[in-house]
């Protein structure tokens, strides 16, 4: 199929029904049917990530080696086209870019979209190219984010915001997503350029969408989800779908492709969420913590309020809306007593093995196995 005959969709993800499902079904039957699901995919899906211990970045870096190991002089090629892109004549200015591209960390979206290409067909220089572009865009956001949540450091360096200023920040921002929209309009097609803005979009709307539910303790499951699927699944989901794109597949391999990126995008939001509550500084690499003081309400918590005893709702209440500083300290032990942290990990889990099963229409070929690997990692990191 051509790049320019492609259709607009929108993959699903969890309908209202299914969210609500999970709050009132119990563990035991959630447990069955994702038993099921992992047990026929459990024999090609590779174990090596979840038993890496990340106590290094050494050891980081030899298990994504292995997950990349298909595209690995396409990825170097990409990560030379970045750092390319971003550079100055102004000395001043080229040491801001060049900051920029430590703050992406794993190349994760334009791997994705690099081994779902090579899964469904070959890969050629728009590839590339949108691989360049999705990592800008990430970028872009990431920076953004920092400023958000105040976050002093990001992949064990100093943020922009914490190295420069905030308003060096949102400029280095807008920077990126306007170099990203410049690139993305030099591939063959301008589905690129339709499909990248159209996810950048979602994106803000998604980040802003969680800006204007801080500390709103009414957030269901599914709005959580909702929104999720627009900061993070989004731009996994375009990944996907433009490697398939410019891999010429079919219209069935494409959308599986997408599906594919949209659920392993809010799975690893998920698995994000639950680190900032659960996870390691040094481990994971950014500040931690800074949700509850952001008065974000993530899974985790939408968990623990919907499930909490008539006695403790109040006492939770008021932590919530108490000093920032203190909210995740005192909401521990609560948080501790209660389900929420395997729930979460139930939840990641669920989207995980949505990704599994989009992948099985595509051959079977080293390059899918890692994108089963880049799945299992999702859900399974501790960095």
């Amino acid at each position: 199929m051509n790049a320019s005959s492609i259709t607009n969709r929108q993959p699903s993800i969890d309908s209202p029904k299914s969210a609500n499902s999970r709050s009132a079904g119990t563990p035991e039957d959630t447990g069955r049917s994702l038993k099921r699901q992992q047990n026929q995919a459990g024999a090609k899906v590779s174990k090596s990530l979840h038993n890496t211990p990340p106590s290094s970045n050494d050891a980081i870096r030899g298990a994504l080696n292995r997950v990349y190991a298909p595209i690995r002089r396409q990825l170097q090629a990409v990560e030379a086209r970045f750092h390319a892109e971003l550079n100055s004549s102004y000395p001043d200015l080229a040491s801001v870019l060049q900051h920029g591209t430590q703050l992406g960390g794993k190349r994760l979206r334009p791997a994705m979209l690099l081994l779902t290409g090579k899964t469904i067909g070959s890969l050629n220089e728009n590839h590339q190219t949108i691989a360049t572009v999705i990592e800008m865009v990430h970028t872009a956001t990431l920076v953004h984010d920092d400023v958000l949540d105040d976050a002093a450091s990001r992949r064990h360096v100093p943020t922009v915001n914490a190295k420069w200023n905030n308003h060096t920040s949102i400029l280095l921002g807008d920077y990126l997503f306007s170099q990203a929209y410049r690139l993305a309009a030099t591939t063959s097609s301008t589905v690129a350029c339709e499909r990248v803005s159209e996810a950048a979009r979602k994106v803000c709307e998604g980040e802003l969408r969680q800006v204007l539910h801080r500390d709103v303790t009414s957030l269901t499951e599914e709005e959580y989800i909702s929104m999720v699927q627009g900061k993070t699944g989004e731009l996994c989901r375009v990944a996907c779908e433009l490697g398939a794109v410019f891999s010429d597949g079919s219209e069935q391999e494409i959308e599986a492709a997408a599906r594919f990126g949209n659920a392993i995008g809010i799975a690893f939001q998920i698995a994000d969420d639950f680190l900032d509550l659960w996870g390691d500084d040094q481990i994971v690499g950014k500040t931690l913590g800074t949700d509850l003081e952001q008065g974000k309400i993530t899974l985790p918590i939408i968990r623990l309020l919907e499930t909490a005893k008539a006695h403790e709702s109040q006492t939770i209440h008021q932590i919530l809306g108490g000093p920032s500083e203190l909210r995740a300290e005192r909401i521990m032990p609560y948080l501790e007593a209660s389900d929420a942290k395997s729930y979460t990990h139930r939840v990641a889990r669920e989207f995980y093995c949505q990704a599994l099963d989009s992948l099985q229409i595509l051959r079977d070929c080293e390059s899918r196995k890692s994108l089963e690997m880049m799945a299992e990692f999702s859900v399974n990191r501790r960095f």
